[in-house]
């Protein structure tokens, strides 16, 4: 009975503070605080820097902004002077130069407790821009985040999307552009197409929605291909190294006759 008493609280506390919307799938946790370098206008530069953050062992990616230009991206950190540390190390080993501390979509109570840092000069504003004096960005209701989902892989349609450059294997851009994508919107997924198909709800074709992965291949155990749902019976997706990142059909022959699922996670 404590137990059950207890939960209630937290969901109570968690409705009352603003940051409730559901609690991410099995498998899937949230991004903490992320460092956010550059304003490229050419992609190349963009895909430069992040195969050498990846050759430092940084798990980086290059994304296209509102405004048209490239932004690289990386890290999750529990804490904002966490983050700042990892940065400057980075800086001091001549890695990069400038940053932004990208705030998470939901503060834990320990940041909330915090006295505000003086806020730094973003490169490029977030997807919703925190008030002055807040440390995180207030997320939303699930379906909204489906669409931020949908509308941000969108903005990848036409960069040659390569996932640290020429460090990984033939058919890893796919599952690392969903990755990236659903980093921007907060959430942490796992890495290759087959574990990404094990977490999230499992969706039916009929009941797709944005923002939705789906997920093509011989069988449910031989997974080799994943893309972000979009609407009308469309998905973005990156469909071989040194492709473009595109939008094609689940319906279309190739795709239809593979398709193996769906699953949700917000």
């Amino acid at each position: 009975m404590r137990r059950i008493l207890s939960a209630l609280l937290t969901l109570a506390s968690l409705l009352w503070s603003g940051c409730a919307f559901a609690l991410p799938a099995q498998g899937v946790t949230r991004i903490g605080f992320s460092i956010q370098v550059g304003a490229f206008a050419e992609v190349k530069n963009a895909e430069r820097l992040t195969t050498a953050l990846q050759s430092k062992g940084v798990e980086a990616f290059y994304f296209k902004k509102e405004n048209g230009v490239y932004a690289v991206r990386f890290g999750d950190f529990p804490r904002k002077d966490a983050a700042r540390r990892g940065a400057e190390k980075l800086v001091q080993e001549k890695v990069i130069g400038a940053y932004y501390i990208a705030p998470p979509f939901c503060a834990t109570p320990a940041e909330k407790s915090d006295k505000p840092d003086k806020p730094e000069k973003p490169v490029g504003k977030p997807d919703k821009k925190p008030k002055k004096g807040e440390e995180c960005i207030i997320p939303r209701g699930d379906r909204e985040m489906g669409g931020i989902a949908a509308r941000t892989a969108e903005r990848f349609v036409g960069i040659p999307y390569r996932w640290g450059g020429t460090t990984v294997v033939d058919g890893m851009d796919c599952s690392g552009f969903a990755r990236a994508v659903f980093n921007l919107c907060g959430v942490n997924i796992p890495r290759t197409s087959g574990e990404q198909f094990q977490t999230g709800q499992t969706i039916g074709k009929g009941e797709l929605r944005d923002g939705d992965l789906v997920f093509f291949g011989d069988s449910v155990n031989r997974i080799n291909h994943v893309g972000i749902y979009v609407g009308d019976g469309r998905f973005v997706h990156a469909p071989r190294r040194g492709d473009d990142i595109k939008v094609s059909r689940v319906d279309e022959s190739y795709f239809e006759k593979r398709f193996i699922g769906a699953r949700r996670y917000f």
